[in-house]
């Protein structure tokens, strides 16, 4: 697989060109409109500053959340531009509408080594629509911002597994570049695929099994052993007979879960102990019970101590460990144990010298707001869902247009 980098389209030269980069800007905001975790932010800058630095026309485009393919203030990218201008230290202007006439007025008047940021691109209903030829005039209508000498930078790797226009069909348009985002995590999965060294051990949390069922399908069958933790494995405790009282359960999916630990009985390895309560919230009382003896009318809201324990002994021998979803609510203080605790058995084997990587941005978030280290891990990815996919065997869009 050849994909152009960064560092070749600056070897090319881009003073004074317009470069189109697609960004992951898809941070949390609170209430007030605030940044409340800039790691997407932060991991977009390497590749916009090395744009601007060497006199490119940077023009950004990204999303917020789900806007219904119209503009909506709640999820203007404002807040974003500003954040992301702090880090870049240097103006970022954000332009009034998508491809609209202030977004163009704004790229016409751009000199070298400014970084302009279109609006949100989900705005434009054009962007996600499941009609190629819909798609392709936006791409168009974005790439004029960039003139006919314009090049593409893909390095919002949150979003290379969607097929639309910001991320896949402007690069048939001009020429394609990854950043150095997108590049790195390229690599990484690479390496989770095709040189993983043993034991691997691969531990999933997060609220859904059907969410994650390609993957633990996938990687049941190359891990030494599969953790699971968080919302879903309330699923795999029923699919034992297991009662689970108020806990998050997928009923349709206990069928499958029961299959899968059959057929996986070596490799998938639940919690031994629950945190549960009344009732979802941060000021809820925790209890701890057995696994096996979950009460009628509480949910489980973390994995308890002793499953910490068991999950720490599996992950003390790793070579390769790759972690996707918290292991329980650890936005609450009283239910974030095991998220952490697991965390810190991840960073212990990284620190043995076993290559680990965080996949999605639950787990990230929670890496960071348990005030762990982020240098504890050998790699944070950027992107849930694309991790997952590739890690599933699927062909990423945005990565596969990448080729030559």
């Amino acid at each position: 697989m050849s994909i152009k980098s960064l560092d070749d389209l600056l070897s090319e030269g881009v003073s004074g060109r317009g470069v189109l980069v697609r960004s992951d800007l898809n941070v949390p905001l609170d209430e007030s409109g605030t940044v409340t975790d800039p790691g997407r932010i932060i991991a977009s800058v390497p590749t916009l500053k090395a744009l601007s630095d060497a006199g490119a026309k940077v023009v950004v485009t990204a999303h917020l959340g789900r806007p219904k393919g119209e503009p909506d203030p709640k999820y203007s990218l404002a807040p974003v531009a500003a954040a992301l201008g702090d880090r870049l230290a240097r103006h970022v202007q954000l332009a009034g509408d998508v491809v609209g006439s202030d977004a163009l007025a704004r790229a016409e008047g751009l000199t070298d080594g400014d970084v302009l940021l279109l609006e949100n691109v989900r705005f434009d209903a054009r962007e996600t629509s499941k009609d190629d030829a819909e798609r392709l005039a936006f791409a168009k209508a974005l790439v004029e911002l960039v003139g006919e000498d314009g090049a593409f930078v893909s390095d919002g790797f949150g979003v290379v597994h969607r097929k639309q226009a910001s991320v896949y069909d402007v690069a048939t348009l001009l020429p394609h570049y990854a950043g150095t985002l997108v590049d790195a995590e390229v690599k990484v999965l690479e390496q989770l695929t095709s040189s993983t060294e043993r034991p691997y051990a691969v531990v999933l949390g997060g609220s859904k099994v059907s969410d994650k069922l390609a993957v633990i399908e996938n990687l049941a069958t190359k891990a030494d052993s599969l953790i699971i933790g968080g919302g879903m494995c309330f699923t795999f405790l029923a699919a034992q007979g297991l009662p689970v009282g108020s806990s998050l359960l997928e009923e349709g999916m206990v069928d499958t879960c029961r299959t899968l630990l059959d057929t996986y009985a070596d490799v998938l390895h639940l919690p031994v102990d629950i945190v549960v309560a009344e009732k979802f919230a941060a000021d809820a009382t925790p209890e701890t019970v057995a696994a096996d003896r979950i009460p009628d009318g509480k949910m489980g809201l973390d994995i308890g101590p002793e499953s910490v324990k068991r999950f720490t002994a599996l992950l003390s021998n790793a070579k390769t460990v790759f972690w996707n979803g918290p292991m329980g609510v650890f936005e609450f203080p009283a239910f974030a144990a095991g998220t952490k605790g697991v965390a810190e058995a991840i960073i212990a084997a990284t620190g043995r010298g076993a290559f680990s990587v965080v996949g999605g941005g639950d787990s990230a978030a929670a890496v960071r707001q348990l005030g762990l280290p982020e240098d504890g891990f050998s790699h944070i990815s950027t992107g849930g869902g694309a991790s997952l996919e590739y890690l599933e065997g699927k062909t990423l869009p945005g990565i596969h247009v990448l080729e030559n």
